[in-house]
């Protein structure tokens, strides 16, 4: 692989695409089109190091190295031999391939990887008598099939584990959600990431830690421990490599003017919100408590609130409608002013919140079809708004220390 503009493909999370698409023009994308669970574009092979480090709604980054039609897995066979894979890796590196499959030539993801990891291995031997071995857990070079009807593409993973592990994720509870869903969430909720932001069930607190690094200025991949898959490549620029790292690194700011909070009625979540907060190096930055919703007293300047409350579907909840109701009940009470959000599979549930959506928005929560619904809270006009403020809230009722 020469430095060139590549062909580039990055995966993320459904309903989040064109978000990442603004993501990676802001980062130097070129040719930038949204599809289906990934964004196409093309880049120069620092834009790839740039895109895996500062890209919050990326899972992956795989650039392009082969395409070809194929009629059946002789084919498949036969195209992926057609890539010079000794200028890619060694012969004592390892691989890993990974495929996905739509349509009626080949039936099966792990057939179709079967035969393009013969025809990598095979090529080696032809060439050297030896042949690389298979590493699916950290290989020096991760392949990737698409096979979409009559269609084949081959494809490196330049990121290697995927983005959404951050590195700060040190416990969590039942069904946490997912970092780069998340960090989608507050991207699409328009957060201006100068007035407060909070989470009233904040569960492992993934919403205030990913508010926290955008407001920061710090890179999703700052705390990151494995190695990106593109420093194996044989092509690897260590000194491109360190000069993004590092500019990326210095826009780091040290404090926010405004807080950014979350709050939990579990003790076991908040524990958790407040380990991962400290992995993060947070812990100054980002609020936690066990409180309960219902009693929870805001700063009297409005911002952004943010709520993932139960489903009843991997959570089970009792009662599920009366409770959505109450949420929405406290909401019109104790929170004018502020711009609320609620991302829930439970549609039926939602209705009951009673309040006007001014935003819907379709997401993926793990296997869930969820609905992302904005609601304006404004006590009067909007222009009415005061400055950011550094104000905490005001937690009543049970004790706040750690649980």
């Amino acid at each position: 692989m020469q430095d060139q503009n590549y062909k580039i493909v990055v995966k993320t999370l459904q309903g989040l695409e064109v978000v990442l698409a603004d993501e990676l023009k802001a980062l130097g994308a070129t040719e930038v089109h949204p599809v289906k669970r990934a964004v196409e574009c093309r880049g120069s092979l620092e834009f790839i190091y740039r895109a895996n480090y500062e890209a919050r709604t990326a899972l992956r980054v795989l650039v392009h190295l082969h395409s070809g039609k194929i009629f059946n897995e002789r084919d498949l066979y036969r195209q992926a031999q057609t890539i010079p894979w000794n200028q890619l890796m060694e012969v004592d590196d390892t691989l890993a391939v990974e495929a996905t499959i739509a349509g009626q030539v080949i039936r099966h993801s792990q057939y179709a990887a079967l035969v393009t990891k013969d025809a990598v291995v095979d090529q080696f031997r032809d060439r050297y008598n030896r042949r690389p071995n298979v590493n699916t857990t950290a290989p020096t070079l991760r392949i990737h099939v698409r096979v979409h009807g009559t269609q084949c593409d081959f494809l490196l993973d330049s990121s290697g584990d995927s983005l959404h592990k951050r590195g700060y994720r040190r416990d969590s509870v039942e069904a946490p959600l997912n970092e780069v869903l998340a960090a989608g969430m507050v991207l699409l909720s328009g957060w201006d990431q100068q007035s407060a932001f909070a989470d009233a069930m904040c569960g492992s607190g993934t919403l205030p830690i990913e508010a926290a690094f955008m407001a920061l200025h710090q890179s999703p991949q700052f705390y990151r421990e494995t190695p990106f898959g593109f420093t194996k490549w044989k092509n690897f620029d260590a000194a491109c490599w360190k000069k993004v790292k590092s500019q990326a690194d210095e826009k780091r700011l040290v404090d926010l003017p405004f807080p950014i909070w979350g709050t939990d009625m579990n003790p076991r979540a908040v524990n958790a919100a407040r380990i991962n907060a400290m992995a993060a190096g947070l812990e100054k930055i980002v609020h936690f408590e066990k409180q309960e919703f219902e009693v929870l007293k805001p700063p009297a300047v409005a911002g952004t609130l943010m709520m993932n409350p139960p489903y009843d579907e991997r959570l089970p909840l009792y009662e599920a409608e009366a409770f959505y109701q109450r949420i929405g009940d406290t909401l019109k009470k104790n929170w004018p002013g502020w711009t609320a959000w609620v991302i829930s599979s439970n549609k039926d549930a939602l209705k009951r919140l009673g309040l006007r959506a001014t935003r819907r928005i379709e997401l993926i929560n793990g296997s869930l079809e969820c609905s992302f619904q904005k609601f304006d809270l404004y006590a009067g006009s909007k222009s009415a708004r005061k400055e950011p403020t550094s104000e905490p809230p005001t937690f009543e009722g049970e004790a706040t220390s750690n649980e």
